[in-house]
C-alpha cells in the first residue's frame, strides 16, 4: 500500500458562503472530509491551469519568486 506522507499544514481562512459551497461540493463527490476536498480542488486548479505536481516543479515554475520585468 502507498502511504501519502502529509508533513505540511495549511492553515486557511473561508467565509460561510465559501464553506456552505465547500460542503456542497465535498457531499455531492462522497469526500469524507473537508481537507480531502480542498485537496481535491486545489489538484483540479492546478492540472486546469497546466501545472503537473508529478513532475517535480519548484516555485520559479510557478512565478512565485519572479516579479514582472525580471
Amino acid at each position: 500500500m502507498d502511504v501519502l506522507k502529509r508533513s505540511y499544514r495549511l492553515q486557511i481562512m473561508l467565509s460561510a458562503e465559501e464553506l456552505a459551497i465547500l460542503d456542497a461540493w465535498r457531499f455531492e463527490k462522497r469526500l469524507p472530509n473537508r481537507a480531502g476536498a480542498v485537496r481535491a480542488l486545489l489538484q483540479r486548479g492546478l492540472i486546469a491551469k497546466g501545472y503537473d505536481a508529478e513532475r517535480g516543479a519548484r516555485s520559479v515554475d510557478f512565478g512565485v519568486l519572479n516579479r514582472p520585468g525580471d
